[in-house]
């Protein structure tokens, strides 16, 4: 082979590679948000941050996180991808509405979702705080949500998922949040899937209900919650809620060192066969009524537990069991 011909086949084999288009940018693992930012389909580097949440979720690669630079109100937003939204001490990051949901999740089926450090409000009109439909899994930690009021439904955080499904809240405070005697804090209601839940060191204070796992619903697969260091106090009804049905997997729910404190309604109610409370090393004191089994609902004391001093009933457990 001649130097030239040699030349012509190797700038043939090259020639697709430098005609070919230029590949095209790969979404950043991380983008940032501030008060000052401006929103566009490039935003997201510490000194060029965007604006809002949304616009931040657009740029960011599906896995990434979302890191609020200075306080603001970066928007409500619809998230579709497994995403933290982390704020880790740069001041108050807010989500404020006025109506609809602030934070609504329908993810794919295998996506996890973080939330850390915000202030998530409903200025008195909103309707809910945090709602979640879809998804593996979802993180809440360190987290404000309040004053969502805006409809009879509202409610801080709904968990309804269609899957099987996880909820993490820890560090949060929820309060004052719902309208009607079917709203308040946090709502736990599988549709046609099943949710597993842990709530460590929550306050939920000054909403309608203050806690509701709901596994009433033929379709659903049943609700597991674990509640630990945790206050239920000044809720307009009822501390907490397990609700069952006779045709449904139903809402078992295991209560470990916590307080319900000062609730109009009942400090525990469980409602309906399967649905079931275990009760350890807990304070049930100046609620309406103390504990409180209806409809073939089940309480049942580790008897070590403090029930007293409540304006009516203190009530009994349907049964106690013995620790080991």
């Amino acid at each position: 082979m001649t130097r030239f011909t040699y030349c012509l086949a190797i700038g043939a084999a090259l020639a697709p590679m430098l005609c070919a288009a230029p590949a095209r940018a790969v979404a950043p693992g991380r983008v940032w948000v501030s008060s000052f930012g401006s929103d566009s389909s490039s935003c997201g580097g510490r000194t060029t941050p965007c604006a809002t949440f949304l616009q931040a979720q657009a740029n960011v690669a599906a896995g990434g996180e979302i890191s609020v630079l200075t306080p603001g109100d970066f928007g409500p937003l619809t998230i579709n991808q497994s995403l933290s939204i982390t704020n880790d001490g740069s001041g108050e990051a807010g989500i404020q509405v006025t109506s609809g949901n602030a934070i609504f999740i329908s993810a794919g089926a295998g996506d996890i979702v973080g939330l850390r450090g915000l202030i998530v409000d409903g200025a008195g009109t909103g309707g809910f705080g945090i709602t979640f439909l879809l998804g593996s899994a979802l993180h809440v930690q360190n987290c404000v949500i309040r004053n969502f009021e805006g409809q009879a439904t509202s409610t801080g955080l709904v968990f309804s998922p269609s899957g099987t499904s996880q909820l993490f809240v820890s560090d949060t405070i929820i309060y004052n949040n719902g309208q009607g005697a079917n709203s308040g804090g946090i709502l736990v209601q599988p549709t046609t899937g099943s949710a597993n839940v842990a709530l460590d060191r929550v306050q939920l204070e000054n909403n309608v209900f203050g806690l509701k796992v709901d596994g009433s619903i033929a379709n659903a697969k049943g609700s597991r919650v674990i509640v630990r260091d945790s206050v239920f106090s000044g809720n307009a009804g009822d501390g907490l809620v397990a609700l069952g049905a006779a045709n449904a997997q139903g809402a078992l729910v295991f209560v470990i060192d916590s307080a319900f404190v000062g609730n109009t309604g009942n400090g525990i109610l469980a409602n309906g066969a399967h649905g079931t409370v275990l009760l350890t090393d807990s304070v049930v004191t100046r609620n309406g009524a103390g504990i409180n089994a209806v409809n073939s609902g089940q309480i049942i004391s580790y008897q070590n537990n403090k029930i007293d001093g409540n304006v009516g009933s203190d009530g009994n457990p349907t049964s106690t069991r013995t620790q080991h």
